[in-house]
């Protein structure tokens, strides 16, 4: 296990904002930080973060977390993983926990991959820049297509010399043959594929004899390569990229993106061009906001990728027929998901490389920002071009238009589209007005039926399946149906998590915590948990809080159990509004206020007042089950038990009365 004090260090050091400010644009909004969720599809931002709180929480799809939480979401990687990548991070020593042979087997596998691949990458990097081979053949390459040393570093290109020499290198290393190949049998696929073996079983160098780009995850560990050739040849591919792994799907990368996201993140926008010498030539030009899908139909997962740090895309291809058709690919999918879609053609014959070595950095710059057209009048202009006076042709072209405005989520920027669309067509605004309308309603109609189909599918699978009782499923309790006593519990869970170790009374003895004296409660009550988690966190309370400087909001946030840790950051997210706990005819409206900015100046009252509630709860349920029971006993004709239950009825009424009357004339909260 890491120490307490080892994981204690890593949360103070890894500033939420920080860490998630890696993979996402914030923005500033009050006292939170503001961006798009990379969990989910969002068009706009429900991603909060709080510094103050060191959380992050989506209003959109619910996930919430700290640092260690979120860096195990985005990178899907293990609770000591994820400690272990902060504390490399913020330069911390930690001392690794012994894993179970799953974990090991499951971590090595990626972990040894990522490995594999950062050794190829510099020895790709070694033989390029140290090697008689690489200076004189690939450096000699990348000089004559215009790079300069500076931009060679900073993409770290690479070069695989013709002899198979890197499968020699990482087999003296000890690297084990199955991260070396890639075993496209087995599903996720084990193996980097940066060596193959051929049909007689003699192995091979996969990229020998190509100038090599490496492609980064945002967080800089490298995942893939593309492999170019520098001579043409006919027989083999341009290109030879990794093949699809644990850590690499060519359709879900961006090259470039890892160089590029503080200029997107800067300059609100990302210039999307297809390939590698695109984004590095312009790089070299002064254009840093820029990423390349790989030549590649643009997929919905590159498109999100970029959506975390802008929601402007430009695209910039050739002028020729297949560049027009390689801007029109994706435009749909991008307009969905609410980018703001702006097209460059560059004059025929030229592509984003040539065009950017023919002109100095000032005239490229003004070129490109005075160049760009709006995504619709761009559609518009081709395509009715291409329909010209063929009247089925024209209808069938409109509708296309028609169909790419009616996927924009937002209403003005929708309707200003159409107002623009229908003055460049000639035709009345409300015609296309009603048919943006039918098309939204039918995918609505779609979208709902798919839902259903969804919704049947999930419960037939829970009637089915069987559950482990023993596994306390790390999912955020307040997002299921709740029953009122269940509700009454984690209300004072809530409170535990927030303020447990705070002093509620003090005596000439001894000073009773918030959490002492709510599970004292409980406990002197006989009120059981259902619950396991709540018992859980109950439990870790009671042996722990005597710990020196025990602070209850931290110690479950930094738990190692993830349900725990997880219940713990949506307590403290999702804070608890007193003022539900009053009616105006019982508090001021200055209270009220002075109760919002501060829980702690009201613990005492809101602590008796959530205590009085569950007490109540119960003692409500007992009458009811011994009613059922009365009922029951009547129709059997118990005597006996009739009489028994009529004797303790009086008893349970009066303390339900009692209970009524301590709490007075406020709402019950259920």
């Amino acid at each position: 296990m890491i120490p307490r004090e080892t994981i204690d260090r890593i949360f103070s050091a890894a500033r939420i904002e920080d860490v998630v400010s890696d993979y996402v644009s914030l923005k500033k909004r009050g006292a939170n930080l503001i961006g798009l969720c990379p969990f989910h599809d969002e068009k706009t931002g429900s991603f909060t973060v709080s510094p103050s709180k060191g959380i992050f929480k989506c209003f959109g799809c619910g996930k919430a977390g700290h640092s260690v939480g979120f860096v195990m979401e985005i990178e899907q990687c293990s609770y000591v993983d994820a400690l272990r990548q902060l504390a490399k991070k913020y330069h911390i020593e930690i001392e690794e926990r012994e894993l179970t042979a799953e974990e090991k087997q499951k971590q090595d596998d990626r972990e040894s991959m990522f490995v594999v691949n950062e050794f190829a990458n510099k020895w790709f990097h070694e033989q390029l820049w140290n090697t008689p081979e690489g200076t004189a053949v690939a450096m000699s390459y990348l000089r004559q297509r215009g790079l300069r040393e500076d931009i060679i570093r900073k993409f770290q290109i690479g070069y695989s010399p013709e002899k198979a020499a890197l499968w020699d290198a990482a087999k003296k290393k000890g690297f084990q043959e199955k991260y070396l190949l890639n075993d496209s049998q087995n599903a996720p696929y084990i193996g980097t594929g940066v060596c193959g073996k051929s049909e007689n079983g003699k192995l091979y160098d996969r990229f020998r004899g190509r100038v090599m780009f490496p492609f980064f995850s945002i967080s800089g560990k490298v995942v893939g390569f593309s492999g170019r050739l520098m001579v043409k040849n006919d027989k083999v591919g341009k290109y030879v990229n990794s093949p699809t792994s644990l850590i690499y799907e060519k359709h879900n990368e961006l090259f470039g993106l890892y160089q590029a996201k503080q200029a997107i993140s800067k300059n609100n926008s990302c210039y999307l061009v297809e390939g590698q010498m695109d984004v590095i030539q312009l790089v070299q030009s002064g254009i840093e906001n820029v990423v390349a899908s790989g030549g590649t139909a643009l997929t919905i997962n590159q498109i999100r990728l970029i959506h975390r740090f802008t929601e402007n895309i430009v695209l910039l291809y050739d002028g020729d027929k297949a560049g027009i058709k390689a801007a029109l690919r994706g435009i749909d999918m991008m307009l969905e998901e609410g980018i703001n879609i702006r097209v460059i053609l560059l004059p025929e014959g030229e592509d984003p490389d040539s065009f950017a070595k023919s002109r100095n950095a000032s005239d490229l710059k003004e070129f490109l920002e005075t160049n760009q057209h709006d995504f619709i009048r761009f559609k518009t202009q081709l395509l009715m071009e291409e329909a010209q006076n063929d009247p089925t042709r024209r209808s069938e072209m409109i509708l296309q238009i028609v169909r790419s405005i009616a996927v924009i989520p937002d209403i003005i920027k929708r309707q200003v589209y159409i107002k623009d669309t229908a003055t460049l067509l000639s035709m009345p605004e409300d015609v296309l007005t009603r048919k943006v309308a039918e098309i939204r309603k039918q995918a609505a109609d779609d979208r709902q039926k798919r839902k259903e189909t969804e919704q049947r599918q999930q419960t037939q699978s829970q009637e089915t399946s069987k559950e482990d009782t023993q596994t306390i499923v790390a999912t955020a309790p307040v997002a299921q149906p709740l029953t009122h006593k269940e509700r009454n519990i984690l209300n004072l869970i809530q409170v535990l998590i927030r303020y447990g170790e705070k002093v509620l009374y003090q005596t000439e003895d001894q000073m009773i915590t918030v959490g002492e004296y709510i599970i004292t409660e409980i406990n002197n009550d006989s009120i059981d948990i259902p619950n396991p988690l709540y018992k859980l966190v109950i439990d870790e309370y009671v042996a722990n809080y005597q710990t020196p400087q025990f602070v209850a909001s931290v110690f479950f946030q930094h738990h190692p159990n993830e349900a725990i840790s997880q219940l713990a950051v949506d307590m403290i997210a999702d804070k608890y509004q007193l003022s539900r706990m009053y009616s105006k005819r019982s508090i001021s409206e200055n209270v009220v206020q002075e109760v919002q900015q501060d829980e702690t100046n009201v613990l005492p009252e809101l602590v008796q007042r959530l205590l009085l509630e569950l007490k109540y709860t119960v003692v409500d349920e007992r009458i009811d089950s011994m009613q059922r029971l009365l009922k029951e006993a009547q129709e059997r004709g118990d005597w006996q038990l009739i009489t028994a239950i009529l004797e303790q009825q009086p008893q349970l009424m009066e303390i339900r009365t009692q209970l009524c009357r301590a709490l007075g004339n406020r709402v019950i909260v259920r």
